[in-house]
């Protein structure tokens, strides 16, 4: 695992570790829910603790990261996760669901944070934004095959057996790390993990204006993300009656749109800097949230044009996602562990409750996942151009 290509490989499927944990299950709303004796918006409540859960243990893993060296919280994190995602599989209520789902999270969020700290210890802090474009190519292809996996899953064995695939994955990703992953940092004897430190290295920095600012922006572009995820299974199967099958297919397409636009990233950042690139970027996804809304309170929305609005908003997610984290990062080297893992808990914060509030406005309409996709473009778009002048401001 010393060659940067493979190395970048584990990351990637590192870091798909919590987008897998979502996407193959998100088909099996109604087949979970009828199993359960519960609505679909009930089984909903398990992405929103799922989310909750990413974003309480990716603070928690961060401080970890710094003090012990990379591996060690990897692979606690990992057997955490393959012991939850057992749990799932066996739950027999959806409360249990929940609180196996949480769990699953609070153990499988390390894969997240600790790619992004181990990119940072590797390459030059120039190189940061490609590389986490080539994480996002591998962690692109699981909205694509996980969706269709799950589906097929749960038509041919049920679905518990999602949660089974899920934890031999997890066990071989912790085969995978513990034979051959490099320890790219040393513990850290100086860094404190006493729990008014850490609050204190969290807090400067957050008031770091960079950091703030492309976290922020960041995190709520991502969150309208989320309110799709949360949102589509219900409009897609429901509203426009798709199957389980072609729902997943769909889900795959969309996601292509996120994969080919992250990799156009690379090329554009040859000419253009990654401010210029998020600026653009953040401009079309935020008009097409608009429209995307406007067209849903018109009740003109139809399964195609719904398709071409999110199309489009993953595409500029693909854009913004790499560019916003690099920014943020950039100004930290000791710290990047805590950093990543403040900027990974404010994007699943932020989503975690654009979920939750899509299941919350459910009114049987499209209108509670584009007004909040709508909502989250523009108020992401208005705290990077507020940010931007800030950090300028600064600067002279």
């Amino acid at each position: 695992m010393n060659k940067p290509r493979l190395l970048i490989i584990l990351l990637g499927l590192l870091s798909a570790i919590g987008p897998f944990s979502i996407d193959t299950y998100l088909s099996g709303f109604p087949t979970i829910a009828q199993d359960l004796q519960v609505s679909v918006d009930k089984v909903a409540y398990s992405l929103s603790s799922f989310f909750i859960g990413i974003s309480l243990g990716q603070l928690l893993y961060g401080p970890l990261l710094d003090r012990f060296g990379r591996k060690k919280p990897l692979t606690i994190g990992l057997i955490i996760y393959v012991i939850a995602s057992l749990g799932c599989a066996v739950a027999h209520s959806v409360e249990q669901l929940i609180i196996f789902r949480f769990l699953q999270a609070l153990g499988g969020c390390v894969g997240m944070v600790a790619p992004r700290a181990i990119v940072r210890d590797i390459f030059p802090k120039e190189e940061t934004a490609k590389m986490f474009s080539l994480l996002m190519l591998i962690l692109g292809v699981s909205p694509i095959i996980a969706p269709s996996v799950g589906s097929y899953l749960i038509t041919l064995l049920g679905w518990h057996s999602v949660f089974y695939v899920q934890a031999g994955m997890g066990f071989l990703l912790l085969v995978g790390v513990m034979t051959s992953l490099p320890e790219t940092k040393e513990a850290d004897t100086t860094m404190s993990l006493k729990p008014k430190s850490i609050i204190q290295t969290f807090w400067q920095i957050f008031c770091v204006p960079q950091f703030f600012t492309y976290a922020f922006a960041g995190a709520m572009i991502s969150a309208g993300v989320y309110a799709y995820l949360s949102g589509s299974p219900f409009v897609f199967m429901k509203l426009f009656g798709v199957s389980e099958q072609q729902y997943g297919w769909i889900f795959g397409f969309l996601a292509a749109g996120l994969i080919a636009s992250s990799q156009l990233n690379n090329v554009l950042l040859k000419k253009y800097s990654s401010v210029q690139i998020i600026k653009v970027a953040l401009s079309i996804q935020t008009l097409t949230g608009l429209l995307f809304f406007l067209t849903s309170m018109m009740d003109m929305l139809t399964l195609y044009n719904t398709i071409g609005f999110i199309f489009i908003f993953l595409c500029c997610q693909g854009l913004s996602y790499p560019n916003s984290s690099a920014l943020a990062l950039f100004p930290f080297t000791k710290e990047i562990g805590g950093a990543s893992a403040l900027l990974g808990g404010l994007q699943m914060c932020f989503g975690s409750i654009a979920a939750a509030v899509v299941s919350m406005l459910s009114n049987g309409t499209s209108l509670p996942m584009t007004g909040v996709m709508a909502f989250c473009a523009l108020l992401g778009f208005g705290l990077f151009r507020l940010g931007s002048k800030f950090i300028k401001h600064l600067n002279t």
